[in-house]
């Protein structure tokens, strides 16, 4: 029996329309698993992702929301579910570090949009499709923190990495109320993943010296991100709960 089929199964997957969320998408539909993909303002990547989601002889649709709000994140599980049919896995992936800034000028208003891209649409999300998790008694949910969040974030990044530590916590704290119900939860903390992230916020010295301190030597990949997300999401991770994997080649060892 293979244990990673996610045939039957519907996958939504926040901020999938270009790196560590595409390649979610796709390996998430390589293992037969229906996608839905969100994105907020990036609609072309979005289709590139639905594209590369059906080359795999995947069935998707993409579906634009704000899952930083409420009304965005109810709105997305809502057509989620009327395209595809009821959620079995959610993946939060949306986030960004919106802008590098020193914690001394950090403006409240920027404060606020990297707290509710960051964390906040992770339990909005969340409770969206808790209740048809618990009714079922299954699903599983997948949390996209990072290595930002252990060591406190590169040159401007603190409050970024302070969401995501909270990611890291809000994980462990959902793992703990949804294990009686059958609800599993995890986490992934990617390390210097090659993404347009770093092609926007970091330069090319900036990864060089990140890649110092990376014992394999390298950035990683989107695709090693999706896999490991795909894996966490079928029963071969059946009993793997609470748990926040770090995928950054040997840069952070516990």
């Amino acid at each position: 029996m293979n244990k990673q089929d996610l045939h039957g199964r519907v996958a939504l997957i926040t901020g999938a329309s270009t790196g560590i969320g595409r390649w979610a998408a796709i390996a998430l539909a390589e293992c037969g698993a229906a996608v839905a993909i969100n994105y907020h303002k990036n609609q072309l990547g979005a289709e590139e992702t639905l594209r590369a989601v059906e080359a795999a002889n995947g069935r998707g649709v993409i579906l634009q929301a704000d899952v930083s709000t409420k009304s965005g994140a109810q709105s997305l599980t809502e057509a989620a579910r009327a395209a595809l049919g009821p959620i079995d896995i959610l993946i939060n992936n949306a986030g960004d570090l919106v802008q590098r800034c020193s914690l001394l000028e950090f403006s409240d208003e920027l404060w606020d949009r990297v707290m509710d891209l960051n964390l906040k649409s992770v339990l909005l999300c969340a409770q969206t499709v808790m209740p048809e998790m618990i009714a079922r008694r299954s699903g599983v949910i997948i949390n996209v923190g990072s290595i930002a969040g252990q060591h406190g974030g590169g040159p401007g990044a603190g409050v970024y990495a302070t969401a995501k530590a909270g990611v890291r916590c809000l994980t462990k704290a959902l793992a703990k109320e949804l294990a009686p119900h059958g609800v599993r939860v995890n986490g992934v903390a990617p390390g210097v993943i090659d993404t347009p992230f770093h092609e926007r916020m970091s330069t090319p010295e900036m990864i060089a010296q990140f890649v110092k301190g990376i014992p394999l030597g390298r950035t990683g990949t989107s695709e090693e991100c999706g896999r490991v997300i795909a894996f966490l999401a079928s029963d071969a991770a059946s009993y793997i709960h609470g748990e926040m994997i770090e995928i950054n080649g040997g840069q952070l060892m516990d």
